[in-house]
């Protein structure tokens, strides 16, 4: 499992820069359909928010745009915590090389999950499908947090994505891959836990349709999650799973 993430870590950080952003940038449309099905449902649903049927309901449509995106291939940061810091860990790669991937994924992530936002928002009104109070519901779930707790739970949040990208090396065939990414992801959206790149378009719906968020939330939510979700998928998997595998093994 280990050989098999280095290799792939290895793979990303030598692969050519425009397609790195483009898959990146793909990566940031692609989960947006996710809080846009929650959003959706939402709408739809007598429930709300404490509701244990609405909750699961909301967390397995969270996890749709994660199944894009990881079934596609595509490029997610978070997920990159992990995997391109175990070839720099087994010193196969250098940090200005590391730090030049997770700037490209970060910022055609974010991207792209603005461009995904600005489109739904702009069609809504002929799309009938979710009301505006939906997305800022959704939103206000990860910016009425003090900032301790955003890095917390990021951490948790980029803890699990992390997990996520080790157990994926197990599983085979493509439902096995789905049953993994649900159960993870799932959790992650269950737990109401700030993922940076999903919560970038969660966010961005609230500051778009609601003058009570404000960009100031947007940029506290984004940078502290960020750093939550790299320390959670560096520290909690890429170095506990590479140290107990480098020292148990030969």
């Amino acid at each position: 499992m280990l050989e098999t993430l280095i290799q792939s870590g290895k793979h990303e950080i030598k692969r050519d820069p425009k397609g790195v952003f483009l898959a990146g940038l793909s990566a940031g449309l692609d989960i947006g359909f996710g809080p846009l099905l929650m959003a959706v449902l939402l709408t739809l649903s007598a429930g709300s928010y404490g509701d244990l049927g609405t909750e699961i309901m909301l967390a397995s449509a969270y996890s749709v745009g994660f199944i894009f995106v990881i079934l596609g291939r595509s490029e997610l940061f978070t997920e990159h915590t992990t995997i391109a810091v175990m070839p720099v860990l087994d010193r196969r790669a250098s940090v200005a090389e590391l730090g030049r991937l997770w700037g490209l994924v970060f910022v055609s992530n974010v991207v792209g999950g603005a461009l995904f936002t600005l489109f739904v928002v702009t069609l809504m009104p002929n799309l009938g499908v979710a009301a505006p109070e939906a997305f800022i519901e959704i939103a206000h779930k990860l910016v009425d947090h003090d900032p301790g707790w955003l890095l917390v739970a990021g951490i948790l949040a980029g803890w699990l994505m992390g997990l996520l990208a080790w157990l994926l090396t197990a599983a085979q065939g493509t439902l096995n891959r789905i049953v993994v990414i649900l159960i993870v992801t799932a959790s992650i959206g269950l737990l109401h836990l700030p993922h940076s790149i999903a919560g970038n378009v969660e966010v961005l719906f609230g500051v778009f349709l609601s003058p009570a968020i404000t960009w100031v939330d947007y940029g506290i939510f984004l940078s502290l999650a960020t750093i939550g979700n790299a320390i959670g998928g560096v520290v909690f998997v890429g170095l506990f799973k590479y140290g107990h595998v480098v020292r148990g093994g030969d």
